[in-house]
């Protein structure tokens, strides 16, 4: 711990599930500082109780997070220091955080991160897929034109790299059933990361989308890219394609035609040129 005359802000990862997957440098840390803040104070005081840490809670979570920052810049201004976290995992990932931590630095202070359990990278990890780069979409937009484009993205970025996403159990199986409108081929959802229930299930986005209809719990969401050499040599008629068109773009907004196009090529195992040129033919 820094014996700096200004406090620090200690980013703290802390557990996703499992409490054994704490690090001694987040202990030391939670136990060195002044105040956690933390999302939820009743989870980080479960876990505090459980490793005998006695330091202040104090509850920073999206609804009060600006408001919070006054008070917190004021004790690091007095040389105490701080502890950040988030209900499990990363704060400010996927979290609230990032606006405590910009205005952290921006007022001159130092943030330290302590890093530890990330469900992204855990998922990743065990999941197969390759991950050389992978892009992270975070929460989908529960609705409205901010989700249709969030689908617009993964569409677009599942044709490079691996996409992982979190979603939450009431509405998975949504999310899996659009999905299904463009991904053709096996994901991986992962259920209760680290916990006693944990559980890796391979399958296609609709028919896991049913299989976990009434589920609980935490879940992570891998898409792996359009495989090398997945295209097709011959396209299916121009109105079979029109077809398409018409109901990929009618649930998701693209930023422009040809995006739409790369999308639909990416369902249909065609190139991108040859849809390109089907719709363009029988505009």
């Amino acid at each position: 711990m820094s014996h700096d005359s200004k406090g620090i802000l200690y980013v703290v990862a802390t557990p996703i599930g499992n409490l054994d997957d704490i690090t001694l440098r987040a202990l030391k840390t939670l136990k060195a500082v002044q105040l956690v803040a933390a999302e939820d104070t009743r989870r980080t005081g479960i876990l505090l109780r459980h490793f005998q840490i006695e330091t202040p809670i104090l509850s920073v979570h999206e609804h009060n997070e600006r408001s919070r920052v006054e008070q917190i810049v004021h004790r690091l201004a007095t040389g105490q220091s701080v502890a950040l976290v988030a209900d499990a995992g990363t704060p400010a990932i996927s979290d609230p955080g990032a606006a405590l931590v910009a205005e952290t630095r921006d007022a001159g202070f130092r943030v330290e991160p302590i890093p530890g359990a990330s469900a992204v990278v855990a998922a990743l990890s065990a999941s197969g897929v390759d991950s050389n780069g992978f892009a992270f979409l975070g929460f989908p937009p529960i609705r409205g034109k901010d989700r249709k484009q969030w689908l617009s993205e993964l569409a677009l970025e599942v044709e490079q790299r691996a996409v992982v996403f979190y979603e939450a159990p009431h509405r998975i199986s949504k999310t899996l059933a659009e999905i299904d409108v463009f991904v053709k081929r096996p994901i991986i959802v992962v259920r209760e990361l680290t916990k006693v229930h944990e559980e890796f299930v391979e399958g296609l986005p609709g028919h896991l989308g049913a299989k976990f209809m009434s589920a609980q719990g935490e879940f992570t969401v891998i898409v792996p890219p359009t495989p090398v050499g997945h295209n097709v040599t011959e396209a299916p008629p121009d109105s079979v394609v029109m077809n398409k068109f018409g109901e990929l773009t009618k649930n998701t907004t693209f930023a422009s035609k040809k995006d739409a196009a790369r999308a639909l090529a990416n369902q249909l195992g065609l190139s991108t040129r040859v849809v390109y040129g089907i719709l363009e033919r029988n505009k």
